[in-house]
């Protein structure tokens, strides 16, 4: 049987094969002789045996019928291809970008025009495709919602359809990598899934600046989880269970644990919560243009004036985050600012975050809000030179400077949970150490 993997460029072809020449065949039978799967090793001759040039050569010719393999057309052959879900994405573009034909994606998208599935086009998900090298699909899966998935199967030239709930098979996996140019290159290297990758930050949020504090040498190891469907094929990539990810020369860990009352996050090895009250940034990634000053001149005003907030530069459309659980108190135009959110949190704190080029959907006052909910995107609304994100953190209503105040923290694991806690983790801690002991005695 031959096994086409899943690929994600366009083009393997094949052709038929011309008579092969005694020259060609040759060549054949040498390349036939290096094992297709194997180790390149070095290797020696042993003393006391004849040189090359003493030993005979013989040249033998002989007539070998060619496998129907190789004279067969790239058609027969099918492929797997991958496409991430990308955000405002709608079928058709990722069928365009899967290499199906024009005529299948039609009857597709009129095969699954009622499929729940469809209309859940998740950024970051990953629907899967198999076709033929003529585009014809022959089969897409794509896992969507509550661990459900969506099957469509060409069977007797007509696609038919099915949505149904399945159950998934967890397995652990172990990674451990050093920075050299960035986080993400580092776990690529690592073989780390993508969405594993994207799950570090927020983890982190509140100790770690991802964009201002990696350096390099930083280094990781990760203990996560993947899922498989009953026939053993990659669904998806679970969560992170467990991560030491040592900064600028000092170990930050987490392990997750899943509560009594159903709630899960992530917690230092002592059960300490790694969920401040308020994250380090509103943004994921980006870079500081303007710090908080009590003096700094205005690219618009062209006056030195006070800057009572962080300007975070960032692309137009950047998602911007809520720092903190709260409820929003303004979500409009004011003067300035542009487009700004205000939040009102627990106590005496508010955010604001202004420039904004929109809002998230379904936003108004008195909405609630949970932290790491997108709020609106970085835009250059208002008094704005370029696209940037002006955040402010209030306290009683003044403009205080985030890295200089102390912000309350989220409460550690329940009592009723400690020794449940210890119990559950007690593996995956000594997982950590193993794993990271073991790469990193590699590296000396």
């Amino acid at each position: 049987m031959l096994f086409m993997p899943i690929r994600r460029k366009k083009g393997i072809l094949a052709h038929k094969s011309s008579r092969l020449t005694k020259k060609t065949l040759r060549w054949l039978i040498v390349i036939s002789s290096i094992p297709l799967f194997g180790i390149v090793t070095a290797f020696g001759i042993a003393p006391n045996t004849p040189s090359l040039e003493q030993i005979q050569i013989e040249e033998i010719i002989r007539d070998l019928s060619i496998p129907d393999i190789v004279a067969e057309t790239g058609h027969n052959h099918t492929f797997w291809h991958q496409e991430s879900i990308r955000r405002g994405d709608t079928i058709a573009a990722i069928l365009t970008r899967l290499d199906v034909r024009k005529q299948d994606a039609a009857a597709f998208l009129k095969a699954a025009r009622d499929s729940r599935a469809m209309r859940q086009l998740r950024p970051g998900k990953t629907v899967y495709a198999q076709t033929t090298a003529n585009g014809e699909l022959l089969i897409l899966r794509y896992f969507f919602g509550n661990e459900e998935l969506f099957l469509m199967e060409k069977i007797d030239q007509e696609f038919k359809m099915s949505e149904q709930a399945i159950e998934l098979d967890s397995q652990i996996h172990m990674k451990s990598g050093v920075v050299k140019n960035s986080l993400f290159g580092a776990t690529d290297s690592a073989g780390i899934p993508n969405n594993i990758a994207m799950q570090l930050p927020e983890i982190f949020a509140s100790d770690i600046d991802f964009y201002r504090d990696i350096r390099e040498g930083d280094r990781f190891t990760i203990v996560y989880e993947t899922l498989s469907d009953n026939n053993g094929e990659h669904a998806k990539s679970g969560r992170v269970l467990a991560v030491e990810f040592v900064n600028k020369g000092k170990s930050h860990n987490a392990v997750y644990f899943q509560s009594s009352n159903g709630n899960g996050g992530y917690y230092t090895p002592e059960g300490e919560s790694l969920r401040k009250a308020f994250l380090r940034s509103p943004l994921t990634f980006s870079r500081i243009s303007s710090g908080f000053s009590n003096s700094r001149f205005h690219p618009v005003l062209k006056e030195w004036r006070a800057h009572r907030g962080i300007d975070y530069a960032a692309p137009t459309g950047t998602p911007v985050k809520a720092t903190a659980d709260g409820i929003v108190q303004f979500s409009g135009s004011q003067r300035g600012y542009g487009n700004i959110v205000i939040l009102k949190h627990r106590g005496k704190y508010e955010t604001a975050y202004g420039h904004l080029s929109r809002f998230a959907k379904g936003q108004k006052k008195g909405s609630r809000v949970s932290q790491g909910d997108i709020i609106g995107y970085v835009g250059a609304t208002g008094m704005a030179t370029g696209p940037h994100l002006h955040y402010e953190l209030r306290v009683d209503g003044v403009q205080r400077d985030p890295s200089k105040v102390i912000l309350p923290t989220a409460p550690p694991i329940a009592k009723r949970d400690l020794q449940h806690f210890h119990r559950e983790t007690k593996q995956l801690v000594a997982r950590l150490t193993i794993m990271r002991n073991t790469h990193f005695a590699s590296l000396n």
